[in-house]
């Protein structure tokens, strides 16, 4: 009898146990989870290509740009990683397929065609794409954490779309 008493004790405690731990999930919405895994993938895909840049490229504007880049996406893919690691949420590990696809197109181009590509794809439009998706979920996000991320990431974000414009202009005012 005591024995059935304890047995019972200690299912009830781990099933305690796995809704609590299970609850941290569960708390977060669908989008919330969605915008953690599209902020992940941006990040990736523009370190990613920002790591090309840095072996590529010989462009001045571009070998900086791509270093600012790499240290501040990695900064706010650790602070990323901890907010989904808390709320229970995997992120991936790598950009999407699409992204993935346009770095290959990037490894393929050179020279100045290589700074043209990387200005406009990794530079002006990812970033575009980028504070799109953080503007919605400052505003929109049902979890405070979230939210805040979003908006503390977002003037970063916006100062990163601005210089790809200005590199882009300058690279592409032939075409």
């Amino acid at each position: 009898m005591i024995r059935l008493k304890h047995v019972m004790m200690c299912t009830a405690v781990l099933g305690l146990l796995s809704v609590s731990l299970c609850s941290t999930a569960a708390d977060i919405s669908m989008a919330d989870k969605r915008f953690l895994k599209n902020a992940a993938e941006a990040g990736h895909f523009e370190v990613e290509g920002s790591k090309l840049a840095l072996k590529k490229s010989q462009d001045p504007d571009i070998i900086r740009f791509a270093k600012m880049m790499t240290e501040d996406h990695s900064q706010a893919a650790m602070k990323l990683k901890d907010l989904a690691t808390r709320r229970g949420v995997e992120l991936p590990k790598e950009p999407s397929l699409l992204q993935q696809a346009k770095l290959k197109y990037l490894e393929t181009r050179d020279g100045v065609k290589f700074d043209k590509s990387y200005a406009n794809h990794i530079g002006v439009s990812a970033h575009e794409q980028a504070v799109k998706l953080f503007e919605d979920a400052a505003e929109d996000a049902q979890n405070a954490d979230i939210k805040k991320f979003a908006a503390d990431t977002l003037p970063v974000l916006k100062k990163h779309l601005e210089e790809a414009k200005r590199i882009d202009a300058r690279v592409n005012k032939d075409d």
